[in-house]
């Protein structure tokens, strides 16, 4: 127990950075890490190998969001206004720092799930392509073209000006 122990609590704070990303919302995202936790804990026997188990966490915590998505895709979520807090409605950002990172990520989602996975996996979570491709249960080269395509167009999205629409909408009025 306490190897398991040993090996699987460096990943927590990897596993709570790449589950936030995913779903963009800390209390889900910490639940995602719990239940992930929790598989990982009842399962360890039957992992298959003996090494490393990072890859094998992240398949687990990515197998769940997965499922998770596709619940909330057929669900729809109906919240009480008295239920919500303030800080979730919305606030204004207090630094330059809070809108360049809100920027990111929201140009970050613009990705598809695909290939926003495989570039937090291997960018923000440092797992090798080969390790990335175990965890998505994918073939290597698909992580590698995956990973080019969300770089070309994360880098495409950081470099369009905040005030002109992407290349891919159509103005159905012209502004003369």
């Amino acid at each position: 127990m306490s190897d398991m122990l040993r090996q699987i609590e460096p990943v927590i704070p990897a596993l709570r950075r790449y589950a936030r990303a995913l779903v963009r919302n800390r209390a889900t995202a910490d639940d995602l890490v719990q239940d992930c936790l929790e598989r990982a804990v009842g399962h360890w026997h039957q992992r298959r190998d003996d090494g490393n188990p990072r890859p094998w966490l992240f398949a687990i915590l990515h197998n769940l969001a997965v499922n998770q998505f596709r619940r909330t895709a057929t669900r729809v979520q109906h919240v009480a206004i008295d239920e919500v807090r303030e800080h979730e409605i919305g606030q204004n950002a207090s630094q330059e720092q809070k809108l360049m990172y809100q920027d990111v990520m929201k140009k970050l989602a613009v990705l598809p799930d695909e290939q926003r996975a495989v570039l937090l996996l291997i960018a923000v979570e440092d797992l090798t392509y080969a390790e990335a491709a175990k965890a998505l249960d994918i073939p290597i080269g698909t992580v590698m073209s995956r990973l080019s395509r969300a770089r070309e167009r994360l880098q495409q999205e950081l470099e369009r000006p905040a005030g002109r629409p992407s290349d891919n909408v159509v103005q159905l009025r012209s502004n003369s």
